[in-house]
């Protein structure tokens, strides 16, 4: 790469060099830190822990012989091991919080999509409802064709009834 390419940005950059940094897999990460996440939030987490921390206490308080106690008394020991517990657990609750959001936030998109398919086909629908109902007021029901027949017999009858009349007063 030449000094005139330095700037450019569409001209990709020669690897750098230096330590090895270490590959590993995002997804099983993630899936590994969702994991941990799901289980610190149980129920049984939390009994274990004090389980664990009263029976450290213990040990290290009712011991009688001092050389099988590991951590005396301000038990420093015990605050190493819960704060490295607390330092590697938040992280890790973090991440899996953030794929969480990161899944919302598909579905949410996802659903977004769906709704606006769903409102496009109810107004094509309702749009196809209303031309029909234009056509069907077009065309004759079987109500109007049967007062139009009505209206028709009655006009007959009425017809027939004057053309006797005729007869009957031409007659006498």
């Amino acid at each position: 790469m030449g000094r005139s390419d330095r700037g450019r940005l569409d001209v990709p950059r020669d690897p750098r060099r230096g330590l090895p940094r270490p590959h590993y897999d995002p997804e099983a990460f993630g899936r590994f830190s969702e994991t941990i996440a799901r289980f610190i939030g149980t129920a049984r987490f939390l009994v274990i822990q004090t389980f664990i921390v009263i029976a450290w206490v213990a040990w290290n308080l009712f011991m009688p012989e001092r050389g099988l106690r590991f951590d005396e008394y301000p038990f420093i020991f015990l605050t190493l091991v819960l704060s490295l517990q607390a330092a590697y657990a938040a992280p890790l609750i973090l991440l899996a919080q953030n794929r969480q959001a990161d899944r919302d936030r598909v579905n949410l998109d996802e659903d977004r999509s769906q709704y606006s398919r769903a409102l496009a086909d109810t107004e094509y629908l309702t749009r196809e409802v209303a031309s029909i109902r234009l056509a069907v007021g077009e065309v004759a029901t079987r109500d109007f064709i049967r007062g139009e027949l009505t209206r028709v017999l009655d006009d007959a009858r009425d017809q027939a009834g004057e053309r006797r009349r005729e007869r009957r007063t031409g007659a006498d």
